[in-house]
């Protein structure tokens, strides 16, 4: 399979999730701002949104959108525990903080990547990441992971997204708990390997 990244963007997610299930990746790596590949591909030819991640699966089919693409890597390898098994309780958990972190979170950072977005908003978007952040902050207490003690595929994505807090100038020291979570997973092997192969460490 083929997954088509940005460095430090969503599609860390997938490629963390990937490594923590063992399952090799053909990593394509994108530049934002041309669409082109590292190839010199036009991005758009293959993704006309020009968004990471994709991942290209080996009949050819495509998959996009983080919190889709890391349940689709996690559900390869069930006795991982990314993804808990089909119709438990502990399954439609995870779905609901995929949900959280896409709509509430990962969509919140987004006007602090464009340009020209007015300061109000940021402001706005500022403020409204801060009580979502402590929302998180409450889940995590006597927790490791987002849902218990066993890391999934939403642990993933929320670690990805909380990695931006220092483009919006939000200081994530005051959410003692976000930081002994963010520590936690940075610490985890596929981790360090997956921020190795996109040049970020």
């Amino acid at each position: 399979m083929r997954l088509y990244y940005m460095p430090g963007a969503c599609s860390l997610a997938p490629h963390i999730v990937a490594n923590e299930a063992g399952i090799a990746l053909d990593l394509v790596k994108v530049d934002g701002k041309t669409k082109k590949t590292e190839h010199d591909q036009d991005f758009l030819a293959t993704n006309p949104n020009g968004y990471v991640p994709m991942l290209v699966l080996k009949d050819g089919q495509t998959l996009t959108e983080a919190q889709i693409v890391v349940q689709y890597l996690a559900d390869q390898k069930p006795d991982t525990g990314l993804m808990p098994p089909a119709g438990e309780m502990a399954r439609y958990r995870v779905k609901q903080w995929l949900a959280f972190i896409s709509s509430e979170l990962h969509k919140s950072f987004s006007p602090f990547f464009k340009p020209g977005t007015p300061e109000e908003t940021k402001t706005a978007n500022r403020d409204h990441l801060g009580k979502r952040l402590t929302y998180v902050d409450e889940q995590l207490s006597g927790k490791s992971f987002l849902t218990g003690e066993t890391f999934t595929a939403a642990d993933a994505y929320i670690w990805t997204i909380l990695g931006w807090a220092k483009f919006a100038n939000l200081d994530l020291a005051q959410y003692a708990n976000i930081q002994k979570f963010m520590s936690t997973v940075a610490a985890r092997p596929a981790v360090v390997k997956s921020l190795q192969e996109e040049g970020l460490a």
